[in-house]
């Protein structure tokens, strides 16, 4: 009947970030133990490479600024639509100088499906072709590659952003 509000423990979803220069790196993962205001955390640190590109070549917005310099778990998958570099993240955050978000393990879930599955790499070859049959060739990949996913929520948000991106007329 009364739900209790989450709270920082083992086991749940969090989200973090990592200053990389001028901008912020992204972690999400598992909390793996909570020793007073250090909280040990297993996951994935994404450093959203293509977006930075994207900016240093003055090809995008203040949106696209505003997602690396303060990125959320609602903003990243933005992020997310070009190429990324990633690596495994096991390591101590504290909580006096990290930032650390509780995320419904839905939201985990689809970011951690995102990467894992490397859905950038596939938007990214379709975005960065010009018009004609190899953009054409990386948009069936593309659509294959969303077909076989079996998680419905992370099918169903990949889908949107392809939509809203207009890469799947």
């Amino acid at each position: 009947m009364f739900k209790r509000k989450p709270a920082l423990r083992e086991g749940v979803h969090v989200f973090s970030t990592k200053k990389n220069g001028e901008y912020y790196d992204f972690i999400f993962g598992v909390v793996t133990g909570v020793d007073g205001r250090k909280v040990g955390v297993n996951g994935v640190i994404v450093n959203p490479v293509g977006l930075k590109n994207k900016i240093a070549q003055g090809k995008a917005g203040e949106r696209s600024s505003e997602i690396l310099e303060h990125p959320t778990p609602d903003n990243v998958v933005l992020a997310l639509v070009y190429r990324v570099e990633h690596e495994n993240y096991a390591e101590v955050l504290d909580l006096d100088k990290d930032k650390c978000d509780l995320i419904p393990p839905k939201v985990y879930a689809i970011l951690d499906g995102w990467i894992r599955e490397t859905l950038p790499e596939f938007i990214n070859n379709v975005l960065s072709l010009p018009p004609g049959p190899e953009r054409d060739e990386a948009k069936r990949v593309l659509k294959h590659r969303m077909e076989t996913l079996v998680d419905k929520n992370l099918k169903r948000t990949l889908y949107s952003v392809c939509r809203s991106l207009k890469i799947l007329n």
